[in-house]
């Protein structure tokens, strides 16, 4: 038991500090209808935890032995997180109830994808903290230790998700506008940086 709240308070840790995913959950409670934002907030929750699982048995090591894989994931993912930003920055109003033709869970999916696994930032540092609690684990108590950072990001999204749908009432739609044009250009900025570290490492 003990090794799997170490699990669940670093996994909160982890997730905790504002990122793209947050970002992502926070804007989508606020804009979408509970459920769907639940759902997109599973979305998130997947890839999230696919990442963890992928950085916990060894992923960071593979993208840092293989040069053409991590340069592949820093132009596609900088390319990729720059076209979402700004789409966030090109709209001009916003409504807090969005309609189904307005909405799509294939960019949902897409986007969700790429704050997680197109990061390659996340992967190494990841994969450097969860590898080095892997290697201080003894194999038979290991899946404890990661269990508890998978019930750590369900959790955390899942809390944020309901809280800021429950007060989004108190975010007005030229609010939301402007919040997501913050977001889209910290995006894009981010984006930047991971094609600055593709052409570093030519």
């Amino acid at each position: 038991m003990t090794i799997f709240l170490q699990g669940l308070i670093f996994g909160v840790a982890y997730i905790a500090p504002i990122g793209m995913q947050n970002l992502f959950v926070v804007s989508t409670a606020i804009e979408q209808p509970i459920k769907r934002a639940f759902k997109v907030a599973l979305i998130v929750i997947a890839f999230d935890i696919s990442l963890a699982l992928a950085c916990f048995y060894g992923m960071g090591k593979l993208l840092q032995s293989t040069t053409w894989l991590e340069l592949l994931v820093l132009l596609v993912g900088g390319l990729l997180v720059i076209y979402i930003g700004l789409q966030l920055l090109r709209q001009k109003n916003v409504t807090m109830e969005t309609t189904n033709e307005q909405f799509s869970y294939k960019l949902a999916i897409l986007t969700a994808f790429s704050v997680a696994w197109l990061n390659p930032q996340a992967l190494v540092d990841g994969s450097v903290l969860l590898g080095a609690f892997r290697v201080t684990l003894a194999d038979n108590v290991a899946h404890l230790f990661i269990i508890g950072v998978m019930v750590a990001s369900f959790v955390w999204f899942i809390s944020i998700t309901g809280l800021v749908s429950k007060f989004k009432h108190l975010v007005s739609p030229k609010i939301l506008l402007w919040i997501n044009r913050i977001c889209g250009g910290i995006i894009i900025l981010y984006g930047i940086k991971l094609l600055v570290n593709f052409v570093q490492k030519l």
